[in-house]
């Protein structure tokens, strides 16, 4: 990888987003927009990168799966359009264009950058996001965690404190994670009565992960099963960051694998995955 690389993944990104704009200004049947979208971001990038990097191998969501990619010395992993439905609906920002880079000499992204055009802004590798910074959570976690209690919110609803709770707990500013806005795994909302959390909808991964990023909330927690596009530049973005950036036990993310469905991803402040890890293994009942 050279700095080229950083360069590169941002601007495709920024300029496929910006040809999605465009596209999404004509306005139409919202179906066929999603479709044309797609079509149009992919038909870019693909064709960006083999122009730019003839001899590496392409992962597109909207391409075919190319087996040489396995044992390929470096594979751009792209989401040409993440948050399609979004990108349908009028007046929602949380949609996003997703490339990153993988190499084999590390076995692990090496480059990374989230588009997301209706908020104008592109995050990437290339100029690393400060480490977000929220409030200390302590009091809330070290006081709701010693008992279990009944499912949580749906998403988006507040999590009262009762008269019983521990004094304190109320005034101190709750943990806020984002989820998937159209399936929410349901042990995250079991999270949310452990730990005082409120739950934040939101559309595509890219959107919910650069909103850790940049601090408008403290974790993105997903269980219900996605893959490799859908995540990869994101968590590149999230770990030069300084983000934590896990599966929800604790395990590494790998890329480019034989099989491209990723079950589940934690992306949170350091400060607080600890604290996480341990609210889903008690909701989930793991060991």
């Amino acid at each position: 990888m050279t700095g080229d690389d950083h360069v590169l993944a941002r601007d495709l990104a920024g300029q496929a987003g910006q040809r999605l704009l465009e596209l999404r200004a004509q306005g139409g049947d919202p179906d066929v927009l999603r479709k044309a979208g797609d079509r149009l971001s992919h038909e870019f990038l693909t064709a960006a990168l083999a122009g730019q990097r003839p001899g590496d191998v392409v992962l597109s969501e909207e391409g075919a799966d190319n087996p040489e990619r396995l044992g390929a010395r470096r594979v751009w992993i792209v989401d040409p359009l993440d948050g399609t439905r979004e990108f349908g609906e009028p007046g929602r920002t949380d949609w996003a264009v997703h490339v990153a880079l993988w190499e084999s000499g590390v076995n692990d992204l090496t480059a990374g950058a989230v588009a997301l055009p209706a908020q104008d802004r592109v995050l990437s590798t290339l100029q690393p996001p400060p480490q977000p910074q929220r409030c200390d959570i302590d009091a809330v976690i070290t006081a709701t965690m010693s008992h279990r209690v009944g499912p949580g919110p749906s998403a988006g609803e507040a999590v009262e404190v009762s008269e019983g709770d521990e004094p304190g707990v109320a005034s101190t500013p709750r943990l806020r994670i984002v989820v998937s806005r159209s399936r929410p795994p349901s042990f995250v909302r079991n999270i949310s009565g452990l730990i005082n959390a409120e739950l934040v909808p939101l559309g595509s991964a890219g959107a919910k992960v650069a909103a850790v990023v940049c601090g408008e909330v403290d974790a993105y927690v997903h269980g219900g099963g996605f893959y490799e596009w859908d995540t990869a530049a994101p968590v590149a973005v999230a770990r030069v960051a300084g983000l934590h950036a896990s599966r929800i036990d604790g395990s590494a993310l790998a890329y480019n694998q034989p099989d491209l469905l990723m079950p589940d991803i934690l992306v949170c402040r350091p400060a607080v995955a600890g604290i996480l890890l341990r609210a889903i293994r008690e909701a989930t009942n793991a060991p």
